[in-house]
């Protein structure tokens, strides 16, 4: 927490704006919308319900085709099942970690020849890395498909000077608690498309109409976030930039700290992007198989937590049936890959004790 969150909070009590609006939601909403330079957001209860929200709007319904990165999250494909779609999944590219663009358009291809133009494409921008958008973009424009961009861990990164967030027809971010900033839980949605935007407003309040009695010509969602919550965000968001920073530093600092030991690969930032940074992930030496677990499990034994990577969603057993344009790339990345403990508030001290452990076990795992 920074130093204004309790301060916002307590004056939702003192005012009795409890409810998912009022004044901490409206302020949230216009610094979500400065920071991306959009022209509209909504604030929302989740990131997911953010994702579903978009794609709902852009009419995606039952039987549709909707392309998703692969290597992500699961809450970036689950909302087009939600609608009863089918999830079309797409491979990275090595650079960036991000959806692929020449299988992107070979899928495109490949589904329209089927008769199943997709209706959407879901992009992911994974640890705060901006996925090659110029060309994601130009596809998607050529064939005339909305993207929505899942910018949930990339808050604060920018493609050509450009906030992620703000390239697609909508952008969702995540206010997990995990994520670089928090309001315990939530998300929002984004967009430049104003009539958009209002109708996404609507939805997300039960889409009740503006009469005095209960009248709804639509289905509607209960996914507003709390003006208690939205208190929450507006401290976090004072403090984005140091949280930003922090995390710039604590990637660079395992870099520097590591970079003498043989197997343990950093990614470059890509020319013409600002990654936020959001978690420090390695790539270790193909050489050792499962190199990965071997290290979090000796690390943990220490108390210190490690992940794998995700795991791409081509290959989770809850879409196994599920179109997949995949060339092996994030099935390595899974295999060899690790995030590192990445919080802002690691000290130097601590930072310096998983070094020292780190280097212990992988010179004995990585030979």
């Amino acid at each position: 927490m920074g130093e204004n969150e309790r301060l916002y909070v307590e004056d939702a009590f003192k005012t009795n704006w409890v409810a998912p609006l009022g004044p901490n939601v409206d302020a949230f909403e216009k610094q979500l919308a400065d920071r991306l330079n959009v022209k509209s957001v909504l604030s929302l209860s989740s990131g997911t319900a953010a994702l579903h929200l978009a794609l709902f709007i852009l009419g995606v319904k039952h039987g549709d085709s909707v392309i998703c990165q692969s290597f992500t999250f699961g809450a970036s494909a689950f909302p087009i099942q939600y609608l009863g779609a089918n999830p079309v999944f797409v491979d990275s590219e090595a650079e960036t970690w991000n959806m692929d663009p020449v299988l992107l358009e070979k899928a495109i291809q490949e589904e329209v020849a089927k008769g199943k133009k997709p209706a959407a494409i879901i992009v992911v921008h994974l640890y705060g890395v901006p996925a090659k958008m110029d060309d994601i973009l130009a596809i998607a424009n050529r064939y005339q498909i909305p993207i929505v961009e899942d910018a949930a861990e990339a808050l604060g990164s920018t493609y050509h000077n450009k906030p992620c967030g703000s390239l697609g027809t909508f952008g969702i971010l995540s206010f997990n608690g995990n994520k670089i900033i928090t309001t315990s839980g939530g998300g929002a949605l984004a967009s430049n498309d104003v009539a958009l935007m209002e109708k996404a407003r609507n939805l997300s309040a039960q889409a009740r109409e503006p009469v005095p009695y209960y009248l709804h010509k639509s289905i509607g969602f209960n996914y507003r976030l709390s003006n208690v919550c939205a208190g929450i965000g507006r401290g976090q968001m004072e403090v984005l930039n140091e949280r930003i920073n922090r995390r710039r530093e604590i990637y660079a600092f395992y870099q520097e700290a590591l970079s003498d030991v043989p197997g343990v690969f950093f990614a470059d930032e890509p020319q013409g992007v600002f990654c936020n940074r959001w978690l420090t992930t390695i790539l270790l030496d193909p050489a050792f198989p499962d190199a990965n677990e071997r290290i979090r499990v000796e690390l943990e034994k220490d108390q210190i937590e490690t992940r794998a990577l995700w795991k791409p969603l081509h290959q989770q057993p809850v879409f196994e049936k599920a179109v997949s344009y995949t060339e092996g790339v994030s099935d390595d990345l899974y295999a060899r890959g690790l995030c590192l403990p990445s919080g802002s508030n690691l000290t130097e001290e601590t930072l310096e004790l998983v070094v020292t452990k780190f280097k212990k076990i992988a010179n004995e795992v990585l030979r």
